[in-house]
């Protein structure tokens, strides 16, 4: 594991901002943590680039431990790059010079060499002359992102990087970054609190709720097999239908029986709330199952539906848009559930 954070605490007075958070992160692979503001995160990654003392626990890199109660080893000496939320570019250095900003002790022709490798990786080879008030917000970061990966960082944080952006561009550049960082073998760590970002370029993700990690997963498990609500409330959309365990595989709720694995502390007659996300629900002209179309978001290709069901319950339904229902009009839906993720009744 090139990055190990283990039992990180961090307390300001009698304020416990961080509290007992671990997790690992491996070579060339990226991660985020992805949460609500306050909850910690921006904390965490100035712990790690060494801004911050910590109180209890230890953060290692390479093997080498950064931080410990006590010893902090200075930022400069961990070998780690910051794109920070406003850039923070220099205004009178051109896209060149800023890229090459830490290379001094490179030899000239090395550093040339760099600086060079760097500007075509962010495709911005022609704009090499370009100063940072005639570049776009998207140029911008890009250079951000080269001067920080130019001297061959161990990891890379990166905290907030596309806030100042508008959506269209923020999430164009979020695959751009995944696709440079990917291309440059850099280990990162991203912090910010747009689930689409997060997902756009994260291999893994820490889902933070004060101060703890609630889980470290996959985007895909994330969405599909959160470990608690918290985590089912915050990635992605969805509703909470009570149910009923009939067995250890299976749940009755008022769409029917679902299959799955559930909770080993419900047994049967066990009050559960089941989770349904929008592609769980399915619009079929043909079902005998019918709700009622309380909302409609037009979303381009798609119309999510939010739907009444006979007996009170409300569901989402993610469904092609050529399919235009009108608010009130009752549509046939069955469900395609193929993870199963049920909550004990509180």
């Amino acid at each position: 594991m090139l990055l190990e954070v283990e039992n990180l605490v961090k307390r300001y007075g009698d304020k416990t901002v961080v509290d007992g958070l671990s997790f690992k992160l491996a070579q060339g692979a990226i991660g985020c943590l992805l949460g609500p503001s306050g909850c910690g995160k921006t904390t965490v990654l100035r712990l790690i680039a060494g801004f911050d003392d910590l109180s209890e626990g230890e953060i290692r890199i390479a093997g080498q431990t950064m931080s410990r109660r006590g010893s902090t080893l200075p930022p400069e000496r961990r070998q780690i790059g910051m794109v920070f939320q406003d850039y923070a570019l220099f205004p009178h250095l051109n896209v060149q010079d800023n890229i090459g900003f830490g290379l001094h002790g490179l030899a000239p022709a090395a550093r040339a060499a760099r600086v060079a490798e760097m500007l075509a990786l962010v495709n911005l080879s022609e704009a090499a002359h370009a100063f940072a008030h005639e570049l776009s917000g998207g140029q911008q970061q890009r250079v951000a992102l080269a001067r920080a990966l130019a001297p061959r960082p161990r990891l890379l944080l990166m905290d907030e990087p596309f806030s100042n952006l508008d959506v269209e561009l923020r999430e164009r550049l979020s695959l751009e970054v995944r696709d440079i960082l990917k291309r440059e073998g850099a280990t990162a760590i991203l912090v910010t609190h747009d689930q689409h970002e997060a997902f756009a370029i994260a291999d893994e993700i820490g889902i933070m709720q004060d101060g703890h990690i609630q889980q470290w997963d996959t985007p895909y498990n994330l969405y599909h097999q959160p470990v608690n609500r918290f985590v089912a409330d915050f990635v992605g959309q969805g509703v909470l239908l009570p149910g009923t365990v009939l067995n250890q595989n299976h749940i009755e709720i008022e769409l029917g029986i679902l299959e799955g694995v559930f909770p080993a502390e419900c047994q049967r007659g066990c009050p559960v709330d089941v989770l349904l996300r929008p592609d769980d629900v399915v619009h079929d002209d043909a079902s005998p199952m019918l709700a009622q179309v309380m909302h409609k978001a037009f979303r381009g290709a798609h119309i999510l539906y939010t739907l009444r069901l006979p007996g009170g319950g409300t569901v989402l339904s993610l469904v092609p848009s050529h399919h235009n229902h009108a608010l009130g009009e009752k549509i046939g839906i069955r469900l395609i559930v193929d993870h199963v993720v049920a909550f004990p009744r509180r």
